[in-house]
């Protein structure tokens, strides 16, 4: 087994986190980019279906915050609190791409 499968397979709840940041900020880039398409679209059908997948988006945001929340990872309304969460995420991932280096 190669040193990267070993990293993440002993970082079980590590990467859990990672992996929901991960998920989380790439949704927010979605809506942001779903926002600017739907300003941009000059077509009735286009637009309605934008705005579709806009609130489906939506809908999965607030899913993955509230997985992250229950579970202790996002803690929006304490931000000592997530500044640690933050910088344990950012170390994992650290070690994830040194060890993918290797």
């Amino acid at each position: 087994m190669n040193n990267f499968m070993k990293t993440v397979m002993g970082m079980g709840a590590m990467t859990d986190k990672v992996i929901a940041t991960d998920f989380l900020v790439s949704t927010k880039a979605g809506i942001r980019n779903l926002a600017f398409a739907i300003t941009e679209t000059t077509t009735p059908e286009l637009r309605a279906g934008l705005r579709e997948e806009l609130r489906n988006a939506v809908i999965t945001h607030e899913q993955i915050t509230n997985f992250m929340i229950e579970r202790g990872i996002y803690h929006p309304y304490d931000l000592s609190e997530q500044l640690q969460v933050d910088l344990q995420i950012t170390e994992t991932a650290l070690k994830l791409s040194e060890s993918a280096q290797k």
